[in-house]
């Protein structure tokens, strides 16, 4: 019998869905990435409609274990900004709370069968860090002014010192974008590239003759395994995406 194995890469294709052609030209392309937005935007409304419709009377006292999950991550961001930020950050609760959640939702939606892991794709991680990146200097510039060099010289540092801190500083604060879209990107994707290797290597054993394609048992048990590693990894991804959101905007607020 024969069999084809195919690129462990080829599963973070953006693939069409549906095209409105004009000639030979598509207008509008519906792909995989939207399909997968959608949902987690979809989501995100029905989270908003199940806190805010009819003054919370959704919510209870003992909560149900959708309320729970709610609340709990909640809590978690909440945490976050007050040991990271302080008492100035809880007005930037709503942008980073989507933060967090936009983060989670589709690294978890990515672990479903047949779905899309839409932070596998650079684009996507690189447009969240660069807008948190725009919007933390005109936070930055909006308070401080012309004091945003103290971020990269602190107050009342020897002009010996400033040559070389200067320009480590400046690399360092030009490369956040960069370091924060490129973390989840590659965790995320080499993640999923590693399970679609051992399911390919697990679908190669089932075609040997013998009693040798019984032993596709244990690549499949590691891939189950893997695949709570894999939930755990896009919890941390999303958490720790988090953190370091919280880290910028502080260091925005309050320089060094």
């Amino acid at each position: 019998m024969s069999f084809s194995i195919f690129s462990p890469l080829e599963q973070f294709k953006c693939l069409p869905v549906t095209a409105f052609w004009f000639g030979s030209y598509p207008i509008v392309v519906f792909s995989n990435v939207a399909i997968i937005l959608f949902l987690v935007f979809t989501l995100f409304g029905f989270l908003c409609f199940f806190l805010f419709k009819s003054k919370n009377k959704n919510l209870y006292v003992v909560p149900t274990r959708f309320q729970f999950i709610i609340e709990s991550c909640y809590a978690i961001v909440y945490g976050l900004i007050e040991a990271n930020i302080g008492a100035s950050g809880k007005s930037f609760f709503p942008y980073i709370f989507t933060i967090f959640l936009f983060v989670t939702l589709t690294n978890v939606i990515g672990l479903v069968p047949y779905s899309f892991t839409v932070t596998s794709h650079i684009i996507i991680t690189f447009s969240l860090a660069i807008c948190l990146f725009i919007g933390a200097n005109i936070i930055a510039f909006k308070k401080h002014g012309s004091k945003m060099g103290q971020f990269f010289l602190p107050a009342g540092s020897p002009f010996v010192l400033a040559l070389l801190l200067v320009p480590i500083e400046l690399v360092s604060f030009l490369f956040r974008p960069i370091s924060l879209s490129v973390r989840l990107f590659a965790n995320m994707m080499a993640g999923h590239a590693l399970l679609k290797v051992i399911i390919s290597f697990a679908w190669t054993m089932t075609f040997l003759s013998g009693g040798f394609a019984l032993l596709h048992i244990f690549p499949l048990a590691i891939i189950v395994l893997l695949m709570f590693l894999e939930f755990g990894v896009a919890l941390i991804q999303a958490y720790v995406f988090t953190i370091l959101t919280c880290i910028y905007i502080n260091d925005a607020l309050h320089l060094h």
